[in-house]
């Protein structure tokens, strides 16, 4: 084998660490783009908070407001970065008019989760049993397979699977520990299902009654029909009345499906809006929200100083590198923001101004067209960003719907729009006769939206509405029609067997017959 040297010209797209940055950055949420912000800063001695400072005496209010309503309509963006020169706009702090929050203050429910988590508080009461060391541990076991609600998903296998090889133990000892977990506090802890744990709290009420043992049968046998809220079947497959039924409903509803839900430690995550949309001067502008943009600078002092050293730290240049790439993502990522939001905001304005029956379709390539960027960017800008409405906290993603074209006439129809016309058809119709996706197929037509009964059908599943006969069970309290379901292939194929054999029978008892008859002649 010869080896040789050969020259070969090649096109590669290799992606710079700063665009993956910036991509990574521009489908960040608002919560995550401040975890990110959060670390850089602590990871990082050229970034720094921005100080705001007050100067002298204050404007008046009203006045405060007309210089804020002025500058977000000639100004969206209320950041940018100086464009002096190439060497200066190195340099040059981007910092946001946000006023720095106060280290002191801490935002809603923050710091007042409870101190006991569901494991400590189970592990308190064993200190009161007498149980020796295999015991305990095969206990401590089953509690740390409990989840955040207190159910016990793990199987028999998992759990032996986490016990030390030397504790010779079997599935009968983790069948005793489950139930032994289960008579702990509160009540229904440990339970595999959702009709085990509203059972184990049956078992601990102090009176035993008939509506007690009635509710246990119901949780036990017949969940089903409690969650489709069907009290005729219940009192027929239980032999008892429904207001028996009904107590014992009541009952139920006043058990705790979520028994370890209160010593769990979740803190809600509050959303906050990427964009506000507000009118000026008879006009819809979108303007980033100042709570979502970062105060974060170039420390100026480490700066100079590092370009003053002649010694050329190559760990430091990396640092202040990744401070300025990260500033200048950053503020291309809401710069996008702000001019996808604009676009959404002039294409949605009706929608604003009437709500859901006005949302005009639109799809990613429509925006994309617009603005001159890929859909892959839009559909970056528009995940997990919302807007703050007159109706609400808006996801951008869902301004954007399908379009349905109508044959006759060429016009379109968003399905936001036909979804919210469903709603409110089936909220304004009659209970006793509600009306169906046949029904509601018509009514659409005649208002010159042509839709399939299918599509009305997959519409109302989305919203999760119940079907006519749902519906109308749920008023009339009748069971619904069952049509005769069809007889099994196998059964009819018996069927026809046995009825060849019989007529096989019979025509040879025939014969016989004949046959004798020729005989005695």
């Amino acid at each position: 084998m010869q080896q040789t040297l050969e020259l070969r010209a090649t096109q590669q797209l290799t992606l710079s660490p700063q665009i993956v940055q910036a991509i990574r950055i521009l489908q960040l949420s608002a919560a995550d783009l401040e975890h990110e912000v959060e670390e850089a800063l602590s990871n990082n001695p050229f970034l720094e908070r921005t100080e705001t400072t007050t100067t002298g005496s204050t404007a008046s209010g009203d006045a405060a407001a007309t210089a804020e309503d002025e500058a977000a309509e000639a100004t969206p963006m209320p950041t940018s970065v100086s464009d002096a020169g190439d060497d200066r706009d190195e340099h040059d702090p981007w910092s946001s008019t946000t006023p720095k929050r106060n280290e002191d203050e801490r935002p809603i429910g923050e710091g007042y989760a409870p101190s006991t988590t569901l494991r400590d508080h189970l592990v308190e009461q064993l200190a009161g049993n007498r149980l020796n060391d295999a015991d305990r541990l095969v206990v401590e076991v089953v509690i740390d397979g409990l989840d955040d609600d207190g159910y016990l998903r793990q199987t028999p296998e998992e759990i032996l699977s986490a016990v030390p090889p030397e504790c010779p133990i079997g599935e009968e000892d983790i069948d005793v520990a489950v139930r032994f977990v289960q008579s702990m506090d509160p009540p229904g802890i440990g339970a595999r299902s959702l009709a085990e744990c509203l059972a184990l709290q049956l078992e601990r009420l102090p009176e035993q009654t008939d509506d007690v043992c009635i509710a246990k049968r119901i949780v036990r046998e017949h969940i089903d029909l409690l969650a489709l809220h069907d009290s005729t079947r219940l009192s027929h497959k239980l032999g008892c009345g429904e207001e028996t039924i009904r107590r014992a409903n009541i009952l139920i509803r006043s058990l705790n499906p979520r028994p370890g839900a209160q010593f769990s430690d979740a803190q809600a995550r509050y959303v906050v809006a990427d964009v506000i949309t507000r009118k000026v001067n008879g006009k819809w502008v979108a303007s980033i929200h100042p709570q979502a943009l970062p105060n974060i600078q170039i420390n100026q002092i480490y700066a100079d100083a590092l370009q003053r050293d002649r010694s050329g730290n190559g760990a430091m240049t990396r640092h202040l590198q990744e401070a300025r790439w990260l500033i200048r993502n950053v503020q291309q990522r809401f710069e996008t923001i702000q001019r996808v939001a604009q676009v959404i905001v002039d294409r949605q304005r009706r929608f604003l101004e009437l709500g859901e029956l006005a949302m005009r379709p639109m799809m990613l390539r429509d925006v994309a067209r617009e603005l001159g960027l890929h859909p892959s960017t839009i559909s970056r800008v528009t995940s997990n960003k919302y807007m703050e409405t007159p109706t609400g906290l808006i996801e951008l993603k869902r301004f954007f719907s399908s379009r349905l074209t109508n044959d006759e006439d060429g016009t379109t129809c968003s399905s936001t729009a036909i979804r919210a016309l469903i709603r409110e058809l089936i909220a304004a119709e009659n209970p006793a006769d509600p009306l169906s996706d046949v029904q509601i197929a018509r009514i659409l037509a005649s208002r010159s939206i042509k839709v399939a009964r299918r599509t009305v059908a997959k519409y109302r599943t989305a919203l999760r509405i119940p079907s006519v006969e749902a519906r109308r069970m749920s008023v009339t309290g009748a069971e619904p029609r069952r049509s005769t379901p069809p007889r099994p292939i196998a059964a009819l194929a018996s069927e026809r067997r046995t009825a060849q054999r019989q007529a096989a029978r019979s025509q040879g008892a025939a014969s016989n017959q004949s046959e004798a008859a020729s005989q005695s002649l």
